[in-house]
């Protein structure tokens, strides 16, 4: 029931699928901006997110190391870097990245490397799996290397030299599910398709708007906003 950690592997094609979710992550990235920014899409997959950007007028710098996905994103017709330092330091007004900082052994440095691209008064947006508690065998097949607890990605954004304005945990009731998902000793990690639609049609709605109340304190998931002052 863990599947919406799949983004940034073999799956997104499955992930697309779960309108629900890309919804609510495209609406975190409306509420950061509103008018025409340049925009980085780090670790941008298959290109989902920043074709809808490019559509409401963003300029987008998609960011993202695996050569499959690299072209299916320049067939889009999208500026695509294989690495974040490809790109100009200050020259960005906002960088967003969805499920991928899990992957990387040194997540410090490239949230640092956020804070260099940024330009004065740019935000930085941060989406990722929560609570070390739920690893299990699906984030070990994606290679997933932590999960995050509030507080040490906060402490992360701000040793890089960001400030934070917003810092929630979201998707409550994927929480159990994640929980359930890894006491019922699943070996394989394998997604599962009707269950992920399932999950993004009939539960994640209502998990939402538990959040509002709950996502103080846990959720499957971490969201952290920060601002270059």
């Amino acid at each position: 029931m863990s599947a919406f950690d799949y983004s940034g592997t073999d799956n997104l094609e499955v992930m697309a699928e779960a309108a629900n979710y890309n919804s609510f992550l495209g609406d975190l990235v409306r509420e950061t901006i509103q008018s025409p920014a340049c925009v980085v899409d780090f670790g941008a997959g298959i290109g989902t997110f920043a074709r809808l950007l490019t559509v409401e007028g963003h300029r987008v710098l998609c960011v993202e190391p695996d050569q499959h996905q690299a072209s299916s994103i320049s067939e889009l017709g999208l500026l695509v870097f294989h690495h974040l330092d490809d790109i100009p330091d200050e020259s960005v007004d906002f960088i967003y990245t969805f499920n991928v900082l899990e992957h990387i052994e040194d997540d410090q440095e490239i949230i640092t490397q956020f804070k260099r691209k940024l330009r004065f008064g740019g935000q930085v947006l941060i989406y990722v799996p929560a609570f070390p508690m739920l690893y299990s065998s699906m984030d070990r097949k994606v290679g997933h290397v932590r999960r995050y607890r509030r507080r040490d990605l906060v402490s992360k954004v701000e040793a890089a030299g960001l400030e934070i304005s917003y810092a929630r945990y979201a998707d409550c009731l994927g929480f159990f599910a994640s929980l359930v998902f890894k006491l019922a000793g699943n070996d394989a990690g394998d997604i599962n398709r009707r269950a992920l639609i399932a999950y993004d049609r009939l539960i994640f709605p209502v998990s939402r708007r538990l959040d509002w109340i709950l996502g103080h304190y846990f959720g499957k998931n971490l969201i952290v906003r920060g601002f270059k002052a």
